[in-house]
């Protein structure tokens, strides 16, 4: 999945049983809400967090 750039009142939907990662940038907080829609053959899975190395891969703002 490419990296998307939120802003305040952003609505992402993310399709069930695709694996993604969500955070701050490295100079800035992140808050969010999640909601989740029970079906069938679907989960959440809490994955590994990102590593200093994957944070600096990622353009400035």
């Amino acid at each position: 999945m490419a990296v998307v750039q939120m802003f305040p009142g952003d609505v992402i939907h993310i399709p069930a049983n695709v694996k993604h990662w969500h955070g701050a940038a490295a100079d800035s907080w992140f808050a969010y809400l999640a909601f989740e829609i029970p079906g069938e053959n679907a989960s959440n899975e809490w994955l590994e967090p990102m590593t200093d190395a994957e944070y600096d891969k990622l353009e400035a703002r």
